[in-house]
């Protein structure tokens, strides 16, 4: 992707306090498509290829943009989640999370302990925190059991974030 499309697409995203500068169909016409969730996969896929974080974004935001099903994107996205060469796992975490899906159990536990070299720093452990979230909120077995196995982990923040999905799910 070039420098002017990233441009083009980075303004379909939403600022601290400003809308978008762009719109869709500006972004679709300069692509010469007509759906924005197709457009988005085909650019997605292509970013993943040559692994291109920044191209990622740029996947990420036309999808959000386009109002795109999460579910189109769950296998290159649980294909994405654990590579270190781009700066998105949380979103990822965040899109699967809306899925709901028992599909996602095995990346979202995933992404409880293992932390990408980018977010190493964060002793809150965001991404974790997400991903338990999104563990409570999947009915079923295997989120509950991903949950379960993560109640006695050694780090507080995890374990605090897992009582209280396993108490709100009724499983505590």
């Amino acid at each position: 992707m070039t420098p002017e499309e990233q441009e083009l697409i980075m303004g379909l995203a939403v600022g601290l306090g400003e809308g978008p500068t762009r719109t869709l169909d500006e972004v679709l016409a300069h692509f010469g498509e007509s759906d924005g969730e197709a457009l988005a996969l085909s650019l997605l896929r292509d970013a993943m290829e040559r692994q291109d974080a920044d191209d990622v974004e740029m996947a990420l935001i036309l999808h959000a943009a386009a109002g795109a099903s999460v579910e189109e994107f769950l296998e290159p996205l649980t294909e994405l989640f654990p590579a270190e060469w781009h700066r998105d796992h949380e979103d990822i975490v965040r899109m699967l999370g809306r899925l709901r899906s028992p599909r996602t159990v095995p990346t979202l536990a995933l992404a409880t302990h293992w932390v990408p070299e980018h977010l190493d720093w964060d002793e809150n452990r965001a991404l974790a925190v997400k991903a338990i979230w999104a563990l409570g909120a999947i009915p079923g077995p295997e989120a509950r059991d991903a949950l379960e196995g993560l109640r006695g982990d050694g780090n507080e923040i995890i374990r605090e974030n897992v009582l209280n999905q396993l108490a709100r799910r009724g499983e505590l």
